[in-house]
């Protein structure tokens, strides 16, 4: 059997975390539809937050692309944090930031 490091368990958590979101986005229920109309943005734009964010799942979970797919969902949080804080939004913005922590530390973990 294999031995699981916790930077393998990080990685797979983030890709978790970030499969729900992708689902979250492209179905869109109404709760998020709404948000993404009060914050400005195109009423098709959920299906490229989406899309981006099943992209980064898919290369963190290979080790090969890992860091790659981290820093694409750290720029797709970086987006979530500015997007919440120009609309003043900042409790909205604790998430996203624990999560970015998260994503730098996975870089971290998997640099050579």
């Amino acid at each position: 059997m294999r031995n699981v490091t916790g930077r393998q368990v990080l990685a797979y958590a983030l890709v978790g975390f970030f499969i729900i979101g992708a689902a979250g986005n492209i179905m869109a229920p109404k709760t998020i539809a709404e948000e993404y109309a009060r914050w400005g943005y195109p009423h098709w734009f959920h299906y490229v937050t989406g899309c981006l964010e099943l992209i980064s799942a898919v290369l963190m979970a290979r080790s090969a692309s890992r860091i790659i797919g981290s820093l694409l969902a750290s720029c797709i949080m970086a987006s979530a944090v500015a997007t919440v804080v120009f609309h003043g939004e900042y409790s909205h913005a604790i998430a996203p930031l624990v999560v970015l922590g998260f994503l730098m530390l996975s870089v971290y973990l998997n640099r050579k």
